[in-house]
């Protein structure tokens, strides 16, 4: 037979679960306010570029800075004289190499994951190695090869480049990626006598789309923002945007409020590209968490 509480018992208890309902509403106000904090100061460089933008060159440099002033798109106009060019370099630069990252790092990622051997984990440890090299490390030996394979300053040598740089992260996340997959799949299709292109074609590939999706995003941007090797293989007939910002920057002296709007401009299509693919940025990289 049940007892049912008595008032006393009823108040008592609405009095204990009072106080820690009131603490759980603090605790989320507290973590609304620190997430927002943490957003305005990640936010806050981009901020502050924004409103340099549209600053004269004086009030760019002015210490205090100046926040009340009257927006001007003179900078803006400035950037655009030579923003296209550069732009054309960086959507090849930046596309191509994905690309090209994509046509070899695939296959290898699959062979890695589908048909592993005993050397499969070190070849992957060894290509993840590469990225722990430094650029400056390599930057003298790299031109030398560019100068002698007459690939400086030229758009396939950019190209070259950066799937040198994005293939390991390719193979890397496509093979996580690939793991994921059933291999009662596999052996189903080997059993209606697939072969090895229809495995990768068929099944493999469609299967890892979300993850190529978000490993391309990723690939795109590492290359867009990549300005070491770009400023140093490079100087005008395929300099990209990374490189356009620093021309801002002469021997008359640094000009802030136009190399600000020249950043602006450069990272605007990068900027709408990821708010446009953030579902399949989100979906791709949260692939196989959930099986």
């Amino acid at each position: 037979m049940t007892t049912l509480p008595t008032p006393t018992q009823t108040i008592t208890t609405r009095r204990n679960t009072a106080p820690n309902k009131t603490g759980q509403r603090l605790q989320k106000i507290a973590l609304t306010v620190l997430t927002y904090l943490l957003a305005f100061i990640f936010f806050f460089p981009i901020l502050w570029m924004l409103l340099a933008a549209f600053k004269t060159e004086a009030q760019a440099f002015a210490t205090p800075p100046v926040f009340s002033f009257s927006p001007i798109l003179d900078n803006f106009r400035t950037a655009l004289t030579s923003y296209f060019p550069a732009l054309a370099h960086s959507l090849i630069a930046a596309l191509g190499s994905t690309a090209l990252a994509f046509v070899l790092g695939l296959p290898a990622a699959f062979a890695l994951a589908v048909y592993p051997t005993k050397r499969s984990r070190g070849v992957l440890t060894w290509m993840l190695s590469t990225k722990f090299m430094p650029a400056v490390g390599v930057i003298v030996p790299l031109f030398i090869i560019f100068k002698n394979l007459h690939l400086l300053d030229t758009l396939p040598g950019l190209i070259l480049m950066y799937t040198t740089m994005n293939l390991p992260l390719v193979v890397w996340m496509m093979h996580s990626y690939m793991t994921e997959i059933p291999y009662a799949i596999y052996e189903a299709a080997k059993v209606d006598g697939a072969s090895v292109s229809t495995e990768f074609f068929g099944i493999a590939l469609p299967l890892s789309l979300p993850g190529i999706s978000a490993t391309a995003l990723l690939a795109i941007i590492f290359a867009w923002n990549e300005v070491f090797f770009a400023l140093n293989l490079t100087t005008s007939n395929a300099a990209p945007l990374s490189v356009f910002i620093g021309t801002f920057k002469t021997s008359e002296g640094l000009f802030w409020a136009q190399m600000s709007a020249a950043a602006a401009l450069t990272v605007l299509p990068v900027m709408i590209f990821g708010w446009v693919a953030q579902r399949q940025l989100v979906r791709g990289l949260s692939f196989g968490a959930v099986k």
